[in-house]
């Protein structure tokens, strides 16, 4: 067998040959990289009394400690961004440049944090009659049981760490086992900068041995997920039984409305560039795209043409654009769900196959005329597919931005201030983000509606989550 990864728990590197281990692949080549240890009932325990025996002293952690460690956390991480960037590409497939971005943006939650944690205070309340105080003081919630997924395994992974223990929380999080060594290098780096044990652990293996473990035990008070809507439903079930609460940034399925008095050219270059970034297997990217009838075939051509035109391969390779999809799993699954939808009268411009080659890859693909009863319209592609679909009716097109079970995200192009004023507040999603496709940055709260979730993540809100107020009431 080749090397293994260990667990990280109470400040140890937890694993033996008695350890069940999980293969990683390159999704580019199929090629087993090395495996990592899949937790044992023992191991997952271990974590939790780990957890329990650190938070009765970080829970009291000055904040500038707290600061100095999570900012140390982000130093470490920037003097080894090349490596853990690389890591993550041949483990998850995105292109460099995108990994590289992907480590930043932990590096920026480490940073943001160790700032935030500074300006935690308590809030005072003035009462001129009755002669008594009351003030909120905030405190730490207890212990996290975190889930991070595999699109963004670091990002994600490191903005759930980095605001709990902030907050003065202890975490055991699982990250994806598809993609360890990304998220192993957090622990490290935490570990380097003196985070005392237990405070952190991190645990890979059977997804739903370790939720269900985890979330049953009374001492974890908070639940954070980033993952499908069916996996969140799940973890929330299992918290109802002791009234944990949760936060869940769960799928997507987001709609794109473009108008006619756009940048033709523009909007659609930039669009196309967005759509397939990591695969397309994004939560917010966007999926449904509902173009202006006067523009709809101008728009289409050029869309087409820049997708066609971004290069499919390994993402260690600098020119390569697009990798291939994480696992054999999502490629098995798009390509159904493209196939559902030819089947049943869709027309393609673009794409629509597997690439017959080593890896994990499918062609950029664009679809047009897809009915209303595909499987498509209504899942989460998570995968190198647009739809494209003419409108000429502004609450026709809300009225079918808005008919899915996910509420999200959205993107809306137009210059026309009335049209912004209107759509903002009728799409039923938690982002609209108009004439723009940056990525959502640390400093600010996200969450979707509907079947997309509930709950923060990022701000001042996200951390706050992690916080309870207690009201002191005092003579």
């Amino acid at each position: 067998m080749s090397e293994f990864l260990k667990l990280y728990i109470d400040g140890q590197w937890v694993g033996n040959d008695s350890n069940k281990k999980i293969a990683v692949i390159n999704p580019a080549t199929e090629e087993i990289l090395y495996h990592v240890c899949s937790a044992t009932d023992e191991n997952l325990l271990f974590a939790v009394k780990s957890a329990e025996k650190a938070f009765k002293s970080w829970a009291f952690t000055s904040a500038a400690k707290k600061s100095e460690i999570l900012a140390g956390a982000a130093r470490n991480l920037d003097v080894n961004r090349k490596s853990i960037a690389e890591a993550l590409t041949r483990e998850q497939g995105k292109p460099i440049g995108e990994s590289t971005g992907e480590v930043q943006a932990a590096i920026q939650s480490f940073q943001w944090a160790a700032e935030q944690v500074l300006l935690i205070e308590s809030l005072n309340y003035d009462d001129d009659v009755g002669g008594y105080t009351q003030q909120s003081e905030y405190e730490p919630v207890g212990i996290v049981a975190g889930f991070s997924p595999w699109n963004f395994p670091i990002m994600l992974t490191a903005r759930k760490i980095a605001a709990a223990i902030a907050a003065g929380c202890c975490i055991i999080i699982k990250p994806a086992e598809e993609a360890p060594a990304s998220a192993l290098a957090i622990a490290k780096a935490l570990e380097s900068s003196g985070l005392p044990s237990g405070v952190l652990n991190m645990v890979f293996g059977d997804p739903e041995k370790i939720s269900n473990t985890l979330i049953s035990q009374k001492s974890i008070r908070k639940v954070s997920l980033t993952g499908s809507s069916a996996v969140g439903q799940k973890l929330a079930k299992i918290a109802s039984t002791t009234l944990t609460p949760c936060i869940l940034e769960l799928g997507g399925h987001a709609p794109v409305l473009v108008f006619d008095d756009v940048d033709v050219d523009s909007i659609a270059k930039n669009l196309a560039i967005f759509k397939y970034r990591n695969a397309g297997q994004v939560c917010i990217s966007p999926s449904r795209f509902f173009i202006h009838k006067n523009i709809f075939k101008s728009f289409s051509d050029k869309f087409v043409e820049y997708a066609a035109a971004l290069s499919v391969g390994n993402g260690s390779d600098k020119d390569t654009d697009i990798g291939p999809l994480a696992h054999e799993r999502r490629l098995e699954a798009v390509d159904k769900l493209v196939n559902d939808a030819l089947h049943k009268g869709a027309t393609c411009l673009l794409g629509g196959h597997k690439i017959e080659r080593s890896g994990y890859f499918y062609e950029t693909t664009v679809l047009t005329n897809v009915p209303d009863d595909a499987k498509l319209m209504k899942t989460e592609i998570f995968g190198p597919v647009a739809i494209l679909a003419e409108f000429e009716d502004i609450d026709d097109v809300l009225s079918r931005a808005n008919d899915v079970p996910y509420g999200l995200a959205s993107y809306v192009f137009t210059e026309d201030q009335e049209i912004i004023n209107y759509v903002k507040p009728r799409l039923d999603v938690g982002l609209v983000s108009i004439n723009i496709t940056t990525p959502i940055r640390e400093n600010v709260p996200f969450g979707g509606v509907k079947e997309s979730g509930y709950g923060y993540e990022g701000g001042k809100v996200g951390l706050y989550s992690f916080l309870h107020s207690k009201l002191i009431h005092r003579a």
